[in-house]
Formats: C-alpha cells, sequence, structure tokens
C-alpha cells in the first residue's frame, strides 16, 4: 500500500561510540561546506584569488551560527526566559534546532566584513560570489529541521503532508497527523533561487552586490508567503507575524540596492588577479 503521507524520520541522533552524530547539525555542517566550495569556484572565476572565500568563512560561520541563534533566542524568548522554559542551557543547544536565517546574514556578513578587511579586499565582490552557495546551504540546512520534526505548517491531507508524532504537536492541533512540511517547501524554494541567481548573473553580469541583493528579494518573497503557513508560536505586529516585517523591510531593501546599484554602477567590477579567465565555468 503506497502512504499518502511523508512520514517522519524514527530518529535525528545516532551515537558512534559516546560521540552523538545529529542529522539537524550534520545538514548545517554539509551547507557550509557546499557554500564554501561554491564561493570559491565562483570568486576564482572572477577573477579573485583561489582560497579566499574559505579565509572568510573562517570569520563569517562563527557568526553567522551565533548570529542565527541570538536572533532565535530573543525572538522567541518565551521558550527559554518563561514560566516553564529551558533556559540558558536551552538557549544554548544549537543542535535542538533554532537558528534564525535573518541574524545569520546579519552577523555572517559582519564576519565576512572583518575578514575581508583583514585581507585588503572589497566585500560586494564576496558577497556576489557566495550567494548562489548559501542559497543552497540554506536548502540543506533545512532538511535538518525534518529530522527534528519542526517548523511544519497547518493540517493538510495533500499526498505530501508531513506525519509528525503527537509530542511534536503544538497545543491546538493534537488530533491532526499530517501538516505542511513548509521546511521543503522552503528547501525547494531556495534551491530555485539558487538557481535563478546563477542565470540572472550570467545574463546580466551583476556586480557590485547585485547577486547577493538578488538573493535578498528572492528568499524574502518565498520566506513570506511560506510564513503564512506556519503555526508555530510567533510574535505578531498589526497581524503579521514578525518573520512576515522581517521579510517585507530586508525585501524592500534588496530591492532599493538593486535599483540604486544598476544605475549607478552598472556592470560587474573587476577583481583583476584573473581577468582572462574562462567565465563560462562559472557556477
Amino acid at each position: 500500500m503506497i502512504r499518502e503521507y511523508i512520514p517522519s524520520p524514527e530518529q535525528g541522533v545516532w551515537n558512534v561510540g559516546p560521540f552523538p552524530i545529529r542529522a539537524y547539525a550534520f545538514a548545517i555542517i554539509i551547507g557550509i561546506v557546499v557554500a564554501v566550495w561554491m564561493g570559491n569556484r565562483r570568486y576564482e572565476a572572477r577573477g579573485g584569488a583561489p582560497g579566499t572565500i574559505t579565509d572568510i568563512a573562517v570569520w563569517a560561520v562563527p557568526f553567522g551560527i551565533v548570529g542565527g541563534r541570538l536572533y532565535h533566542v530573543i525572538t522567541d524568548h518565551q521558550l527559554y526566559f518563561s514560566e516553564g522554559g529551558s533556559g540558558i542551557s536551552g538557549a544554548i543547544r544549537v543542535w535542538d534546532g533554532g537558528l534564525g536565517i535573518w541574524g545569520a546574514i546579519a552577523l555572517g556578513t559582519l564576519g565576512a566584513w572583518i575578514g575581508a578587511r583583514r585581507k585588503g579586499i572589497a566585500l560586494l565582490p564576496i558577497a556576489d560570489a557566495v550567494a548562489p552557495g548559501v542559497a543552497l546551504a540554506q536548502a540543506i540546512g533545512r532538511l535538518g529541521n525534518y529530522f527534528n520534526q519542526e517548523l511544519f505548517g497547518s493540517p493538510t491531507n495533500l499526498p505530501w503532508g508531513l506525519q509528525i508524532d503527537v509530542v511534536h504537536r503544538p497545543a491546538g492541533y493534537v488530533q491532526f497527523e499530517t501538516f505542511h512540511p513548509t521546511f521543503l517547501y522552503e528547501s525547494l524554494w531556495m534551491v530555485g533561487v539558487a538557481l535563478v541567481l546563477i542565470w540572472a548573473d550570467r545574463r546580466f553580469t551583476l556586480g557590485h552586490g547585485r547577486v547577493f541583493a538578488l538573493y535578498i528579494v528572492l528568499y524574502c518573497v518565498g520566506r513570506f508567503w511560506i510564513e503564512a503557513l506556519r503555526i508555530d508560536s510567533a510574535h505578531h505586529i498589526l497581524g503579521l507575524r514578525l518573520n512576515d516585517w522581517t521579510a517585507l523591510i530586508a525585501g524592500l531593501g534588496g530591492l532599493i540596492w538593486l535599483v540604486i546599484s544598476a544605475r549607478r554602477q552598472p556592470g560587474r567590477e573587476s577583481l583583476g588577479l584573473n581577468s582572462g579567465k574562462d567565465l563560462g565555468h562559472e557556477y
């Protein structure tokens, strides 16, 4: 008999001797590796020095993880610091899930800026080089939510509805068995975003931060409609979830940067190291 839903995994942690291997952390790590590898290839194809993105990642990745966790803890502080919350120990358990992409982008960009300053290179070409890889990293990282049975949406009877164990169902939804797999929707959306970024970069020779700005715009569009399906607790302002407002503001900022940058600095900046390199191999 063919199941008319997606079953949840039986476990998300495997023990190898005394060491736990957590699917959520593994997905994040794989995403980072893909983003750095792809960023290096793209930066070199643009004329940058080999290994530059790896050097920048030493700063950007830790800052991004800290920023992602801080955003999550601040915006969902009731999970940790209200009556019955898990306290400080829960707030630092990143492996249990909970990385806010907005905080990760903000502090990750700060870390990248510090790394770029230390190397004496411009930040915007780095941002453009890593943008598609960051989108793919998000797509891969979201699969970790599947193993944690989190970030699902409203109940659904669609064939791709996700079966959620009772212990993970929020209050008021215990009687339902299958839910929209919003983490999967976002994962697929981000794969599409990565492909659009690569195409647009080749088609329009984007530069001066416009690939990264387009990434922000496209991600915010997807996040806005996906957020509307989610049922996890969230702060609301004027009827919209906090992440909806963040997506609106960030998306508008990205759109403004696209327009202003295209008018003031059309084309792509030259990094000068490999200016004769065949850009047809850029991913």
